[in-house]
Protein backbone atom coordinates (compact mmCIF):
# COMPACT_ATOMS: atom_id res chain seq x y z
CA UNK A 1 0.00 0.00 0.00
CA UNK A 2 1.52 2.99 -1.21
CA UNK A 3 1.08 6.49 0.86
CA UNK A 4 1.29 9.48 -0.53
CA UNK A 5 0.06 11.98 2.00
CA UNK A 6 -0.32 11.10 5.53
CA UNK A 7 -1.02 14.19 8.61
CA UNK A 8 -2.53 14.37 12.13
CA UNK A 9 -4.45 17.26 13.21
CA UNK A 10 -7.25 18.63 15.50
CA UNK A 11 -10.87 18.08 15.98
CA UNK A 12 -13.75 18.24 17.85
CA UNK A 13 -15.45 15.74 19.99
CA UNK A 14 -18.99 15.89 20.77
CA UNK A 15 -18.38 17.73 23.63
CA UNK A 16 -16.16 19.98 21.54
CA UNK A 17 -12.74 19.59 22.79
CA UNK A 18 -10.31 18.56 21.33
CA UNK A 19 -9.43 14.97 19.90
CA UNK A 20 -6.84 13.79 16.98
CA UNK A 21 -8.09 12.66 13.54
CA UNK A 22 -5.26 10.87 10.99
CA UNK A 23 -5.37 11.16 7.09
CA UNK A 24 -4.12 8.89 4.81
CA UNK A 25 -4.00 9.25 1.38
CA UNK A 26 -3.17 6.71 -1.24
CA UNK A 27 -3.66 5.63 -4.97
CA UNK A 28 -7.24 4.42 -3.78
CA UNK A 29 -8.70 7.43 -1.87
CA UNK A 30 -8.36 9.96 1.15
CA UNK A 31 -9.03 7.69 4.96
CA UNK A 32 -9.73 9.51 7.89
CA UNK A 33 -9.97 8.36 11.87
CA UNK A 34 -10.93 10.20 14.63
CA UNK A 35 -10.14 9.14 18.47
CA UNK A 36 -12.99 9.00 20.63
CA UNK A 37 -12.23 10.27 24.38
CA UNK A 38 -13.44 9.06 27.82
CA UNK A 39 -14.88 11.19 30.68
CA UNK A 40 -15.37 8.27 33.55
CA UNK A 41 -11.98 6.85 33.18
CA UNK A 42 -10.50 3.82 34.46
CA UNK A 43 -7.04 4.53 36.37
CA UNK A 44 -5.29 1.49 34.67
CA UNK A 45 -6.29 2.82 30.84
CA UNK A 46 -3.30 4.09 28.80
CA UNK A 47 -2.77 7.50 29.06
CA UNK A 48 -4.59 9.40 25.92
CA UNK A 49 -1.65 11.62 25.25
CA UNK A 50 1.76 12.68 25.97
CA UNK A 51 1.89 13.95 29.53
CA UNK A 52 2.62 17.27 28.55
CA UNK A 53 -0.63 17.46 26.07
CA UNK A 54 -2.59 16.56 23.41
CA UNK A 55 -0.45 19.36 21.26
CA UNK A 56 2.83 17.65 22.33
CA UNK A 57 1.30 14.87 20.65
CA UNK A 58 -0.14 15.96 18.16
CA UNK A 59 3.56 17.59 17.07
CA UNK A 60 5.18 13.96 17.69
CA UNK A 61 2.72 12.54 15.89
CA UNK A 62 3.20 14.51 12.54
CA UNK A 63 7.06 13.85 13.10
CA UNK A 64 6.27 10.24 13.35
CA UNK A 65 4.18 10.01 10.31
CA UNK A 66 6.62 11.66 7.88
CA UNK A 67 8.09 8.40 7.77
CA UNK A 68 5.40 6.65 6.21
CA UNK A 69 4.78 9.92 2.89
CA UNK A 70 6.25 8.31 -0.44
CA UNK A 71 6.50 4.91 0.71
CA UNK A 72 4.63 1.54 1.12
CA UNK A 73 3.18 0.31 3.97
CA UNK A 74 3.36 -3.55 4.47
CA UNK A 75 -0.38 -3.97 5.75
CA UNK A 76 -1.74 -6.66 3.80
CA UNK A 77 -3.39 -8.43 7.03
CA UNK A 78 -4.49 -7.57 10.37
CA UNK A 79 -1.83 -9.48 11.56
CA UNK A 80 0.79 -6.68 9.55
CA UNK A 81 0.01 -4.13 12.35
CA UNK A 82 2.04 -5.84 14.69
CA UNK A 83 5.23 -4.11 12.60
CA UNK A 84 3.08 -0.90 12.64
CA UNK A 85 2.82 -0.84 16.61
CA UNK A 86 6.14 -1.93 17.56
CA UNK A 87 7.53 1.12 15.02
CA UNK A 88 5.23 3.35 17.15
CA UNK A 89 6.97 1.95 20.43
CA UNK A 90 10.22 2.41 18.95
CA UNK A 91 9.60 5.66 18.15
CA UNK A 92 8.32 6.28 21.79
CA UNK A 93 11.34 5.15 23.13
CA UNK A 94 13.52 7.92 21.36
CA UNK A 95 10.55 11.06 21.52
CA UNK A 96 8.23 10.92 24.48
CA UNK A 97 4.44 8.73 24.94
CA UNK A 98 2.38 9.62 21.49
CA UNK A 99 -0.67 7.97 23.41
CA UNK A 100 -3.61 5.45 23.24
CA UNK A 101 -5.76 7.95 21.22
CA UNK A 102 -2.95 8.26 18.84
CA UNK A 103 -2.36 4.65 18.31
CA UNK A 104 -6.00 4.37 17.96
CA UNK A 105 -6.73 7.06 14.98
CA UNK A 106 -3.41 5.98 13.41
CA UNK A 107 -4.14 2.06 13.32
CA UNK A 108 -8.08 3.08 12.18
CA UNK A 109 -6.53 5.08 9.37
CA UNK A 110 -4.31 2.89 7.64
CA UNK A 111 -7.10 -0.15 8.51
CA UNK A 112 -9.38 1.71 6.75
CA UNK A 113 -6.72 2.28 3.53
CA UNK A 114 -5.34 -1.20 3.73
CA UNK A 115 -9.16 -2.57 3.24
CA UNK A 116 -9.89 -0.54 0.44
CA UNK A 117 -6.63 -1.66 -1.29
CA UNK A 118 -7.50 -4.94 -1.15
CA UNK A 119 -11.40 -4.22 -2.50
CA UNK A 120 -13.10 -5.13 1.08
CA UNK A 121 -15.06 -3.69 3.46
CA UNK A 122 -13.12 -3.29 7.02
CA UNK A 123 -14.98 -5.68 8.86
CA UNK A 124 -13.87 -8.55 6.27
CA UNK A 125 -10.48 -7.19 6.05
CA UNK A 126 -10.32 -7.17 10.08
CA UNK A 127 -12.33 -10.88 10.72
CA UNK A 128 -9.98 -12.88 8.35
CA UNK A 129 -9.25 -15.41 11.60
CA UNK A 130 -12.40 -14.35 13.01
CA UNK A 131 -16.18 -15.49 12.78
CA UNK A 132 -17.63 -12.32 12.11
CA UNK A 133 -20.75 -11.22 13.59
CA UNK A 134 -23.88 -8.57 14.17
CA UNK A 135 -23.78 -7.49 17.42
CA UNK A 136 -26.78 -6.64 19.83
CA UNK A 137 -27.69 -3.09 20.78
CA UNK A 138 -26.47 -1.76 24.13
CA UNK A 139 -28.20 1.91 24.01
CA UNK A 140 -28.47 4.57 27.20
CA UNK A 141 -31.20 5.99 27.43
CA UNK A 142 -31.12 8.07 31.18
CA UNK A 143 -28.00 9.20 32.65
CA UNK A 144 -26.42 10.08 35.75
CA UNK A 145 -22.61 9.97 37.19
CA UNK A 146 -19.95 11.57 35.44
CA UNK A 147 -21.41 11.98 31.96
CA UNK A 148 -24.19 14.18 33.67
CA UNK A 149 -23.10 17.76 34.21
CA UNK A 150 -26.14 18.93 36.26
CA UNK A 151 -26.48 21.62 39.10
CA UNK A 152 -28.75 19.42 42.38
CA UNK A 153 -29.98 15.94 42.42
CA UNK A 154 -28.82 13.63 39.59
CA UNK A 155 -29.11 9.64 39.64
CA UNK A 156 -25.89 8.20 41.01
CA UNK A 157 -25.73 5.33 38.47
CA UNK A 158 -23.78 6.49 35.05
CA UNK A 159 -25.87 4.84 32.68
CA UNK A 160 -29.63 3.04 32.50
CA UNK A 161 -29.17 1.18 29.06
CA UNK A 162 -31.66 -0.87 27.16
CA UNK A 163 -30.33 -3.86 25.46
CA UNK A 164 -31.78 -5.49 22.05
CA UNK A 165 -32.66 -9.31 22.25
CA UNK A 166 -31.83 -10.21 18.96
CA UNK A 167 -31.91 -8.85 14.78
CA UNK A 168 -32.30 -7.38 12.29
CA UNK A 169 -30.11 -4.52 13.16
CA UNK A 170 -32.27 -2.06 11.81
CA UNK A 171 -35.69 -3.12 13.84
CA UNK A 172 -33.44 -3.03 17.02
CA UNK A 173 -32.31 0.39 16.37
CA UNK A 174 -36.24 0.95 15.81
CA UNK A 175 -37.39 -0.11 19.08
CA UNK A 176 -34.85 1.98 21.23
CA UNK A 177 -35.41 5.00 20.02
CA UNK A 178 -39.18 4.36 20.30
CA UNK A 179 -38.30 3.11 24.00
CA UNK A 180 -36.08 6.23 24.62
CA UNK A 181 -39.06 8.24 23.83
CA UNK A 182 -41.35 6.42 25.49
CA UNK A 183 -38.68 6.88 28.66
CA UNK A 184 -38.65 10.74 28.56
CA UNK A 185 -42.65 10.81 28.31
CA UNK A 186 -42.86 8.81 31.51
CA UNK A 187 -40.30 11.01 33.20
CA UNK A 188 -42.27 14.09 32.20
CA UNK A 189 -45.03 12.80 33.81
CA UNK A 190 -43.39 11.56 37.35
CA UNK A 191 -41.27 14.85 37.20
CA UNK A 192 -42.95 18.26 37.54
CA UNK A 193 -39.98 20.19 36.91
CA UNK A 194 -39.10 17.98 34.08
CA UNK A 195 -36.58 20.00 31.86
CA UNK A 196 -36.17 18.23 28.16
CA UNK A 197 -31.99 18.05 28.28
CA UNK A 198 -29.31 15.49 27.59
CA UNK A 199 -25.87 14.92 28.83
CA UNK A 200 -22.66 13.74 26.95
CA UNK A 201 -23.30 10.78 25.90
CA UNK A 202 -27.59 12.21 24.61
CA UNK A 203 -29.12 10.28 27.81
CA UNK A 204 -31.87 11.95 29.18
CA UNK A 205 -31.52 14.15 31.81
CA UNK A 206 -33.41 13.49 35.25
CA UNK A 207 -33.24 13.80 39.08
CA UNK A 208 -35.27 10.71 39.87
CA UNK A 209 -33.30 8.07 41.81
CA UNK A 210 -31.86 4.61 40.77
CA UNK A 211 -35.23 2.71 41.26
CA UNK A 212 -37.48 5.12 40.50
CA UNK A 213 -35.92 5.22 37.22
CA UNK A 214 -35.41 1.23 36.94
CA UNK A 215 -39.36 1.15 37.50
CA UNK A 216 -40.12 2.82 34.52
CA UNK A 217 -37.33 0.99 32.25
CA UNK A 218 -38.70 -2.00 33.27
CA UNK A 219 -42.49 -1.13 32.06
CA UNK A 220 -40.65 0.18 28.63
CA UNK A 221 -38.52 -2.44 28.18
CA UNK A 222 -42.15 -5.09 28.75
CA UNK A 223 -44.07 -2.71 25.93
CA UNK A 224 -41.11 -3.06 23.06
CA UNK A 225 -39.80 -6.32 24.34
CA UNK A 226 -36.07 -5.23 25.05
CA UNK A 227 -34.10 -5.92 28.12
CA UNK A 228 -32.61 -3.32 30.92
CA UNK A 229 -29.32 -3.12 31.84
CA UNK A 230 -26.56 -0.35 34.08
CA UNK A 231 -23.68 1.12 34.00
CA UNK A 232 -23.34 1.62 37.80
CA UNK A 233 -19.59 3.10 37.37
CA UNK A 234 -19.64 2.81 41.07
CA UNK A 235 -15.48 4.06 41.72
CA UNK A 236 -16.97 7.61 40.34
CA UNK A 237 -19.13 7.39 43.95
CA UNK A 238 -16.89 5.36 45.99
CA UNK A 239 -14.52 7.09 49.12
CA UNK A 240 -11.17 5.47 48.89
CA UNK A 241 -10.74 7.41 52.60
CA UNK A 242 -13.72 6.35 54.01
CA UNK A 243 -14.12 3.02 52.31
CA UNK A 244 -17.94 3.01 51.29
CA UNK A 245 -20.04 4.41 48.64
CA UNK A 246 -21.15 7.72 49.03
CA UNK A 247 -24.69 7.80 47.40
CA UNK A 248 -25.79 11.66 46.98
CA UNK A 249 -29.48 11.45 45.18
CA UNK A 250 -30.89 10.05 48.25
CA UNK A 251 -28.49 10.09 50.88
CA UNK A 252 -27.31 7.39 51.88
CA UNK A 253 -23.45 5.00 52.48
CA UNK A 254 -23.06 1.21 51.55
CA UNK A 255 -19.93 -0.69 52.21
CA UNK A 256 -18.87 -3.52 49.85
CA UNK A 257 -20.67 -6.06 51.17
CA UNK A 258 -24.05 -3.87 51.29
CA UNK A 259 -23.10 -2.68 47.97
CA UNK A 260 -23.20 -6.92 47.00
CA UNK A 261 -26.35 -7.11 48.59
CA UNK A 262 -28.25 -3.95 47.33
CA UNK A 263 -26.93 -4.91 43.37
CA UNK A 264 -28.20 -8.32 43.67
CA UNK A 265 -31.66 -7.33 45.24
CA UNK A 266 -31.75 -4.78 42.13
CA UNK A 267 -30.74 -7.41 39.63
CA UNK A 268 -33.47 -9.60 41.05
CA UNK A 269 -36.08 -6.93 41.65
CA UNK A 270 -36.17 -5.49 37.88
CA UNK A 271 -35.00 -8.30 36.16
CA UNK A 272 -31.72 -6.55 34.87
CA UNK A 273 -29.79 -8.37 32.87
CA UNK A 274 -26.33 -6.08 32.37
CA UNK A 275 -24.40 -4.70 35.27
CA UNK A 276 -21.12 -3.07 34.17
CA UNK A 277 -19.03 -2.01 37.12
CA UNK A 278 -21.27 -2.26 40.36
CA UNK A 279 -17.98 -1.76 42.57
CA UNK A 280 -15.01 -0.16 42.25
CA UNK A 281 -12.07 -0.57 40.39
CA UNK A 282 -9.98 -2.52 42.31
CA UNK A 283 -12.08 -4.74 44.25
CA UNK A 284 -12.46 -7.96 42.16
CA UNK A 285 -13.73 -9.93 45.59
CA UNK A 286 -17.01 -8.21 45.78
CA UNK A 287 -17.45 -8.77 41.75
CA UNK A 288 -16.83 -12.09 42.64
CA UNK A 289 -19.38 -12.21 45.70
CA UNK A 290 -21.97 -10.86 43.55
CA UNK A 291 -21.58 -13.39 40.80
CA UNK A 292 -21.71 -15.95 43.30
CA UNK A 293 -25.09 -14.44 45.05
CA UNK A 294 -26.90 -14.57 42.13
CA UNK A 295 -25.82 -17.85 41.26
CA UNK A 296 -27.44 -18.55 44.26
CA UNK A 297 -30.43 -17.02 44.27
CA UNK A 298 -30.97 -18.78 40.36
CA UNK A 299 -30.62 -15.42 38.78
CA UNK A 300 -28.28 -15.21 35.15
CA UNK A 301 -27.09 -11.64 34.53
CA UNK A 302 -24.10 -10.29 33.08
CA UNK A 303 -21.90 -8.89 35.31
CA UNK A 304 -19.63 -6.73 32.93
CA UNK A 305 -16.26 -5.01 33.56
CA UNK A 306 -15.06 -1.73 32.13
CA UNK A 307 -13.00 0.47 35.06
CA UNK A 308 -12.09 -3.06 36.20
CA UNK A 309 -10.49 -4.56 33.34
CA UNK A 310 -10.06 -1.74 30.85
CA UNK A 311 -9.32 -4.01 27.57
CA UNK A 312 -6.06 -5.04 29.46
CA UNK A 313 -5.67 -9.03 28.52
CA UNK A 314 -3.89 -9.16 32.17
CA UNK A 315 -6.29 -7.89 34.10
CA UNK A 316 -9.04 -9.69 32.35
CA UNK A 317 -6.97 -13.07 32.73
CA UNK A 318 -7.29 -11.87 36.69
CA UNK A 319 -10.51 -11.13 36.56
CA UNK A 320 -12.09 -14.53 35.31
CA UNK A 321 -9.65 -16.38 37.56
CA UNK A 322 -11.61 -15.28 40.60
CA UNK A 323 -14.94 -15.59 38.41
CA UNK A 324 -15.37 -11.58 38.83
CA UNK A 325 -16.82 -11.54 35.63
CA UNK A 326 -19.13 -13.01 32.79
CA UNK A 327 -18.62 -9.91 30.24
CA UNK A 328 -16.31 -7.22 29.21
CA UNK A 329 -16.32 -3.72 27.23
CA UNK A 330 -14.15 -3.37 24.90
CA UNK A 331 -12.68 -0.24 23.82
CA UNK A 332 -9.85 0.08 21.69
CA UNK A 333 -8.37 3.47 22.76
CA UNK A 334 -8.55 2.65 26.58
CA UNK A 335 -5.67 -0.27 26.01
CA UNK A 336 -4.24 1.96 22.88
CA UNK A 337 -3.34 -1.66 20.66
CA UNK A 338 -5.55 -3.23 18.60
CA UNK A 339 -3.30 -6.10 18.30
CA UNK A 340 -4.45 -6.21 22.27
CA UNK A 341 -7.95 -6.12 21.48
CA UNK A 342 -7.68 -8.94 19.23
CA UNK A 343 -6.17 -10.57 22.25
CA UNK A 344 -8.62 -9.60 24.27
CA UNK A 345 -11.06 -11.06 22.11
CA UNK A 346 -9.31 -14.03 21.37
CA UNK A 347 -9.38 -15.06 25.32
CA UNK A 348 -12.82 -14.11 25.80
CA UNK A 349 -13.81 -16.38 22.81
CA UNK A 350 -12.06 -19.42 24.31
CA UNK A 351 -13.92 -18.67 28.03
CA UNK A 352 -17.17 -17.40 26.85
CA UNK A 353 -16.89 -14.39 28.27
CA UNK A 354 -19.21 -11.97 26.83
CA UNK A 355 -17.73 -9.26 24.58
CA UNK A 356 -19.05 -5.72 24.48
CA UNK A 357 -17.78 -2.57 21.91
CA UNK A 358 -18.49 0.39 23.44
CA UNK A 359 -17.78 4.20 22.65
CA UNK A 360 -16.60 6.84 24.65
CA UNK A 361 -18.32 9.84 25.80
CA UNK A 362 -16.72 12.09 23.88
CA UNK A 363 -17.10 10.71 20.36
CA UNK A 364 -16.58 11.56 16.82
CA UNK A 365 -18.52 10.67 13.75
CA UNK A 366 -15.86 8.16 12.84
CA UNK A 367 -18.06 4.94 12.09
CA UNK A 368 -15.14 2.90 12.64
CA UNK A 369 -16.45 0.97 15.93
CA UNK A 370 -19.14 -0.90 13.77
CA UNK A 371 -16.78 -2.37 11.92
CA UNK A 372 -14.15 -3.59 14.70
CA UNK A 373 -17.96 -4.71 16.59
CA UNK A 374 -18.57 -7.15 13.50
CA UNK A 375 -15.39 -7.84 12.39
CA UNK A 376 -13.95 -8.67 16.14
CA UNK A 377 -17.45 -10.88 16.37
CA UNK A 378 -18.15 -9.21 19.47
CA UNK A 379 -21.45 -10.20 20.94
CA UNK A 380 -22.66 -6.32 21.58
CA UNK A 381 -21.83 -2.83 20.51
CA UNK A 382 -22.83 0.05 23.20
CA UNK A 383 -23.28 3.20 21.18
CA UNK A 384 -25.81 5.04 22.77
CA UNK A 385 -29.79 5.37 21.42
CA UNK A 386 -29.63 8.92 19.84
CA UNK A 387 -27.14 12.01 18.70
CA UNK A 388 -25.44 12.42 15.15
CA UNK A 389 -22.21 10.75 16.88
CA UNK A 390 -24.30 7.76 18.21
CA UNK A 391 -26.61 7.46 15.21
CA UNK A 392 -23.61 7.20 12.47
CA UNK A 393 -21.88 3.94 13.90
CA UNK A 394 -25.89 2.25 14.37
CA UNK A 395 -26.40 3.47 10.64
CA UNK A 396 -23.36 1.80 9.62
CA UNK A 397 -24.19 -1.20 11.53
CA UNK A 398 -27.28 -1.43 9.10
CA UNK A 399 -25.11 -1.00 6.10
CA UNK A 400 -22.91 -3.69 7.10
CA UNK A 401 -26.53 -6.24 8.16
CA UNK A 402 -27.28 -5.29 4.27
CA UNK A 403 -23.63 -6.57 3.19
CA UNK A 404 -24.89 -9.57 1.08
CA UNK A 405 -21.39 -11.34 1.98
CA UNK A 406 -21.53 -11.11 5.75
CA UNK A 407 -24.12 -13.64 5.30
CA UNK A 408 -21.56 -16.02 3.56
CA UNK A 409 -18.97 -15.64 6.40
CA UNK A 410 -21.68 -15.91 9.33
Amino acid sequence: MFIKEVEAELVKNSREESTIQVKVKTFKGVFICSAPSGKSKGKHEVQDYNPSGIRTSLKLTNIYLKEFKNKNIPLKEFNDLVKIENSMKNFEKENGILGGNIFYAIEGALLKAAAKERNVPLWKFISKKNKPSLPKLVGNAIGGGLHTRVKGKKPDFQEFLFLSKEGPVSKAVTKNILAYYDAKMRIRIRERKFKIDTNDENAIICSLTNQEILELMRDVAKRYKLEIGLDIAASSFYDEKKKFYDYKNKRFYRTADEQVEYVANLISEYGIKYVEDPFEEEDFISFKNLRALLKEIGVDSLIVGDDLTVTNLARLRRAFRVEAINAIIVKPNQIGSLVEVSKVMEFCKQNNITTIFSHRSGETLDNILADYAVGFGADYIKTGIMGRERLIKLRRLIDIEEDSTLDQQI
